[in-house]
């Protein structure tokens, strides 16, 4: 990269970075770069990853959670956070775990009919439409428990959970097939298939297996398909990561694995442990399988097993059929990449210092030919490394993960042991550059760089120790994944950033224009299950039913009240809370908990959710919406009246205020002049386009229904005020400027957003 000089910084500050005098106040840019002791290789490093205020990234990237069970979300290049997705875990903020359709979700989840209450996501995948990311789907792992989660990306919510019904571990899963027609899974640690099923380490080789399973997706419904979901049993090795072939590989997918050597150790006993054993052997196995002959297999029935209710190839059968082939590999990998265009498969094992790139179609002349080596114990074929490379290169110590850029041969892996990471050519094999990382890189993840089509510009390393790089925050430090600019000859490292959500393991990235995700719900609709809510009402039908010892509340949410505003039950009563969200403006979010009951539901524009507890203990307890919505949130409350056994009323009157006819006809001014803003800002929203503008017509739907709430409101505060009740008139006026204020707050951000996104005149 060119040295960065004093016309560079010219340029800058007058491209909009800022003079003294207005961006810096007292002080220049100079100045500035001098007392924090930057260079102007940091300042061109800024520029890059600068958004400005209102702009958005051209990235988006979802990484795994770690123990923290969710996933991250964040945006390159700004490396800013943009959302925490609640997925193994409970979440909070969104509700998840919660409301009882997200505790639904984490229920499918259960092993053996326990809760699980913790997960370890390692591996994100995207959905894709002919080997291209479509931003539709995100698929997620749990390596602690086997499970598979499917998020839609419609939302950003957690849709479903499946247990894998054969796995005691798995590390090799998410992967998907080029039209996410399913999504592959792979086991780890070998163990006995069948549930609950005991054998001891002597019997490893006979008894305990490993696996790969393909999950079924329905991608109309957005739904994993556990009874079209099938597994190769395998050989106890440890298998590891997945990747599908794509263009010239179509139809079949590759999976690495480990410790092939079957080591058992125990250092209780004094044997060697197993970091020892399983890395005894110079090599391990690549897995070879056609998916796609497999699937046809699957369903012809022919030698297929049901082991826990789910199908399962035998080996014998794969071997039969020509579904599965091993090749050596170099030990200890993690990670096999398809290049992009499906000619070569890569593996680097972590103990040599070679990254190996196989031909497929080498790999395929050999299956043919019947030329293979030797064969397994288990009888499973195997082709000659030599038969299958295309070429091997020496990158560094400990390779690990390879990712792809939008140019033609050139390749990303990262180097573990050396904290770099290398540029390399995988058609002529030879290394173009290298770069630092702070430290320990385990995965690295180019922009789309699992696709067909990488889109190159950005790399992230995901480092495993972040040491020195932050303020010191204990002895539990967070991750750092560290932002590179991979568009020039030289890699240029540009951004620290750190992950202090669980240890992130692997991450994807996708356009940003890819992404279609909803604002609002359609009003009544159960997100978790994208049907129609039972429990959703409209405005004005708000009831609370109660039928033996059971209550069930029918309720709204808008700006500023919840409907109803006291809910009365007996103790012991079992109380089901459904909240619908009428607004329709974007991010008009409300949230709902009732003191000391544990329970919380965030509810976006057009949502339902429902809470269910218990009263089982007598007293007066708020409830209010958690969501920060309105100028009048902390008034957004309401009681719940939890009374004794045997109570009853006694007649009271509740508190009155001290309102003069002159706080009535000040209030009735404030009206008045209230409508006449709300009508200049109507003026100009239809006088402009501003139906082309669909964000605009959802603002302009609830700024009207707001504003029609008032109707029949006048001729009430008029009729009490004839009577001279100056507080009932006082409140009923005051309930009208409340709905205007509404009104006004969505009539003002529409013509906002219309004046800052051109719209124009209509005739």
């Amino acid at each position: 990269m060119k040295q960065f000089n004093k016309q560079g910084t010219a340029l800058l500050l007058a491209a909009g970075m800022g003079l003294a005098a207005t961006a810096w106040s007292a002080e220049s840019l100079q100045d500035v770069l001098k007392e924090r002791g930057l260079s102007q290789q940091d300042l061109l490093a800024a520029a890059k990853t600068y958004v400005p205020t209102g702009k958005r990234d051209e990235f988006v990237t979802f990484s795994s959670g770690g123990q923290s069970g969710q996933v991250i979300v964040y945006g390159i290049p700004s490396m800013r956070i943009l959302k925490y997705i609640g997925v193994f875990t409970p979440e909070p903020w969104q509700g998840y775990g919660f409301d009882e359709s997200s505790k639904k979700v984490l229920a499918g989840g259960r092993i053996d009919g326990k809760d699980i209450t913790w997960g370890d996501t390692h591996h994100p995948a995207i959905s894709e439409t002919n080997g291209e990311y479509d931003g539709q789907f995100l698929f997620i792992n749990d390596k602690a428990n086997p499970r598979l989660a499917v998020i839609d990306l419609r939302d950003f919510e957690t849709k479903q959970i499946v247990v894998n019904p054969i796995f005691k571990s798995e590390h090799g899963g998410a992967f998907v097939t080029t039209n996410t027609e399913y999504v592959i899974e792979a086991a780890q640690y070998p163990a006995p298939l069948e549930n609950k099923k005991f054998y001891p380490l002597e019997e490893m080789n006979e008894k305990y297996r490993g696996g790969v399973t393909y999950w079924k997706f329905d991608r109309k419904e957005g739904r994993i398909l556990p009874n079209e979901s099938f597994t190769f049993e395998l050989p106890p090795y440890w298998q590891d990561l997945s990747d599908a072939g794509k263009l010239a590989s179509e139809g079949w997918s590759f999976t690495n694995s480990f410790c092939s050597e079957r080591y058992v150790g125990g250092i209780e006993k004094g044997r060697p442990p197993y970091e020892a054993g399983c890395s005894a052997k110079d090599t391990d196995y690549l897995h070879v399988f056609n998916w796609k002959k497999a699937v046809e297999i699957v369903k012809s029935g022919k030698g297929i097993k049901t082991i826990n209710g789910h199908k399962v190839i035998p080996m014998e059968v794969s071997i039969k059929e020509g579904l599965l082939f091993l090749i050596p590999e170099p030990k200890s990998p993690h990670g096999v990449d398809v290049t992009p265009d499906g000619k070569f498969i890569i593996v680097a094992g972590k103990l040599d210092t070679h990254v190996s790139v196989y031909s497929f179609e080498k790999i395929q002349a050999a299956i043919s030919a019947g030329k293979f080596e030797s064969k397994d114990a288990y009888g499973i074929p195997v082709i000659g490394m030599k038969d299958a490379l295309h070429t091997q290169v020496s990158l560094g110590l400990g390779p690990l993960h390879t990712q792809y850029d939008s140019k033609p041969c050139v390749a990303y892996t990262s180097l573990y042991v050396d904290s770099q990471v290398a540029k390399w050519n995988y058609c002529e094999g030879k290394v173009l550059d290298k770069l630092s990382v702070h430290y320990n890189i385990g995965h690295l993840m180019t922009m789309e760089g699992d696709s067909t089509k990488p889109a190159g510009k950005y790399l992230v390393a995901l480092n495993k120790l972040s040491i020195d790089r932050f303020v010191p925050v204990g002895p539990l430090q967070p991750q750092s994944h560290q932002l590179i600019d991979i568009s020039g000859d030289k890699m240029q490292l540009l951004y620290d950033m750190p992950l202090p959500l669980g240890e992130p393991h692997y991450a994807v990235s996708i356009d940003a224009k890819k992404l279609k995700p909803a604002v609002r719900y359609k009003v009544g609709t159960d997100s978790r299950t994208d049907k129609p809510h039972p429990g959703a009402v409209r405005a004005g039908e708000e009831k609370t039913v109660k039928k033996g010892n059971k209550v069930e509340v029918f309720a709204t949410l808008i700006r500023s009240h919840i409907t109803p505003e006291t809910i009365e039950v007996d103790v012991g009563d079992e109380v089901t809370i459904n909240l619908t969200n009428l607004e329709r403006a974007q991010d008009e979010t409300h949230g709902f908990t009732v003191s000391t009951y544990n329970v919380h539901a965030s509810v976006e524009p057009g949502k339902t959710v429902q809470v269910k507890f218990k009263a089982d203990k007598e007293g007066v307890y708020p409830y209010y919406c958690t969501e920060f919505c309105s100028a009048l949130h902390l008034e957004m409350m309401g009681y719940l009246l939890v009374k004794p056994k045997g109570w009853k009323p006694t007649k009271m009157e509740l508190a009155k205020g001290s309102y003069t006819e002159a706080d009535y006809k000040a209030t009735v001014k404030k009206v008045v002049d209230t409508q006449a803003i709300i009508d200049s800002v109507v003026a100009y929203i239809t006088s402009v386009n501003y139906k082309d503008f669909p964000d605009v017509v959802a603002m302009v739907e609830d700024a009207f229904d707001q504003l029609g709430k008032t109707k029949g409101l006048k001729e009430k505060h008029e009729g009490f005020a004839a009577k001279k009740d100056w507080e009932n008139a006082n409140l009923w006026a005051e309930q009208i400027w409340q709905y205007q204020v509404k009104t006004a707050d969505l009539g003002l951000r529409a013509k906002t957003y219309l004046e800052q996104n051109g719209a124009k005149k209509v005739k």
